[in-house]
């Protein structure tokens, strides 16, 4: 069985040589390119199962990069981890929204990047297992094959892998009061005490931005005040 390939997109030079130290010791096959056109050339040649990938960088930027990654269908469940000196909420959110399964702000500490690429990557490799038939609950069905979910039987919403799998764990535990700590360990695999909560609220805020009627009064995913968040059937 060959090591997991991680394709790291920066471009400081400085930072590629980090991350590939650090992940290789960790028995990860790391590629590294300072351009987001050279990296897009990579992936048609050789898929990773990963990718680490800079948000600010010179021509095409790695918000850019990761939307003309997720437009095609056959990279949906490969993870993009966002490596970024931008932790605003509006930046994280926007990073999410095309198509981020998480964000780690510089300067970072390499021991937490390592475990979130180890989670990752393990949820990137079962994420054939995630693929069921249709899932209902109350006017919610969700196509997990497809990514789709449709409210009230309107027109199909596309959500990203990230999305998905967040709606779907919150819908088969309906009626359920989920704690951010709670969704990081059983949505992203992420060990306890590992992740970011602001990292479920901002993909709270992108669902909800997206299946929400009346944002300013949810009435499909609730917030619990102190607790997180509940789907009701």
């Amino acid at each position: 069985m060959t090591n997991p390939y991680i394709l790291a997109v920066d471009d400081d030079p400085d930072v590629l040589g980090t991350l590939s130290r650090a992940l290789s010791r960790e028995g990860f096959e790391v590629g590294g390119t300072t351009s987001g056109l050279e990296a897009l050339k990579i992936l048609g040649e050789h898929q990773p199962d990963l990718i680490i990938l800079d948000i600010i960088m010179p021509g095409l930027d790695g918000l850019a990069v990761c939307r003309k990654i997720r437009a095609d269908s056959q990279y949906n469940d490969l993870p993009i981890l966002f490596l970024t000196a931008r932790g605003h909420t509006d930046d994280v959110v926007a990073g999410l929204d095309a198509g981020g399964d998480d964000y780690v702000v510089k300067p970072f500490e390499l021991a937490e990047l390592t475990a979130r690429v180890r989670a990752l990557i393990r949820r990137g490799q079962h994420a054939a297992m995630l693929e069921s038939p249709v899932l209902t609950l109350g006017i919610l069905e969700l196509d997990s094959n497809k990514h789709q979910l449709s409210v009230e039987g309107n027109d199909p919403i596309q959500l990203t892998a990230t999305e998905h799998r967040l709606l779907r764990y919150m819908m088969e535990h309906a009626n359920q009061a989920l704690s951010p700590q709670h969704l990081l360990e059983a949505v992203w695999d992420y060990p306890p005490d590992t992740g970011d909560p602001d990292l479920v609220r901002a993909h709270v805020r992108n669902l909800r931005a997206k299946v929400e009627s009346d944002k300013t009064v949810p009435r499909l995913i609730r917030t619990i005040h102190g607790v997180g968040y509940m789907i009701s059937g």
